[in-house]
């Protein structure tokens, strides 16, 4: 699993810092997730295919969230692409970019299917053969939802010595990938813990930006692997977060914290501040597992 922020940073874009856009691979799938401006020269800095992006999620509609996808499309058209795009986001995202491509006449070489969010309830918006993607739902001053991409389980790996050993045909490797027992010629059965290792653990990831502290959301990402939260203010900030609606750098570690997350990462800064670093210092004193975001890094769990 691999993350890359392209931006990371609140409000208006900077010559330095972009405002929110990540890139997340799992499972051989690249999602990108919210489009402020400036996404698709991001995405050029950071070598990623436009062409493998099938799946956009906008998790609402303020514009450092968002002004980047019109532009994003248009390009996505002048490249030539044919394949389908798919864009998630609060109901209203569809009426807004028809409207500017209508305007515009700037019709897509591609089909462009829209799947509008209304449920103040977590949903399941997407699922594959090897990945599902839930709705987080977030307090703020407009109707927002977090995402959740959780892959599903593999196959379990296949134990060559023993296969060999009870002289077991190719045939019946696939049922023993998938947990299968077997019953031997003599009507012995051999369980498949003996067959079989173990799949790789699944993984899965949060993104959570923005909202206000909220401990709603915990039930929905218990246990995940790694939660990005936003962190706009420090603590000294508190009342200023709690009054637009946003989190500080504790706060997040303490979501973190409370929902037993393995990695936190931070990200949606202020830009009153000078650098990030004390976001990170005042974080960890209540959640260990802290990395920083920034506009270019990216993160790899194996």
């Amino acid at each position: 699993m691999k993350l890359t922020i392209l931006g990371c940073y609140a409000a208006t874009p900077r010559t330095l810092t972009n405002p929110t856009s990540q890139v997340l691979e799992i499972k051989n799938r690249l999602f990108l997730i919210d489009c402020g401006e400036g996404t698709q020269v991001q995405l050029r800095k950071n070598k990623i295919k436009f062409s493998k992006i099938n799946h956009i999620f906008i998790s609402h509609l303020h514009g450092d969230h968002l002004y980047g996808l019109i532009g994003t499309i248009s390009t996505f058209s002048l490249l030539g692409r044919t394949t389908d795009l798919h864009i998630y986001g609060p109901k209203g995202i569809k009426e807004l970019i028809l409207l500017q491509l209508k305007l515009t006449e700037s019709w897509t070489t591609y089909d462009l299917f829209f799947h509008e969010l209304e449920s103040k309830e977590s949903e399941v918006i997407f699922e594959d053969n090897r990945v599902i993607v839930k709705t987080i739902p977030l307090k703020h001053r407009v109707y927002t939802n977090g995402f959740l991409f959780q892959e599903k389980p593999g196959d379990r790996k296949l134990n060559v010595d023993a296969v060999q050993q009870y002289n077991i045909h190719t045939a019946y490797y696939q049922k023993i990938k998938g947990g299968g027992d077997i019953t031997l010629d003599n009507g012995t059965v051999i369980e498949n813990e003996k067959l079989s290792f173990d799949p790789i653990p699944a993984k899965s990831y949060a993104f959570c930006s923005d909202t206000v502290y909220n401990e709603d959301i915990i039930p929905v990402i218990k246990d995940v692997d790694v939660l990005y939260h936003e962190s706009t203010f420090l603590e000294s900030e508190a009342p200023l977060a709690l009054k637009t609606l946003h989190s500080t750098a504790k706060e997040a570690a303490r979501i973190a914290l409370k929902a037993n997350v393995k990695q936190l990462v931070l990200g949606h800064y202020s830009t009153r501040y000078d650098g990030i670093e004390r976001f990170k210092e005042e974080a960890q004193e209540i959640f260990p597992n802290v990395l920083l975001g920034d506009d270019g890094r990216s993160f790899e769990w194996e």
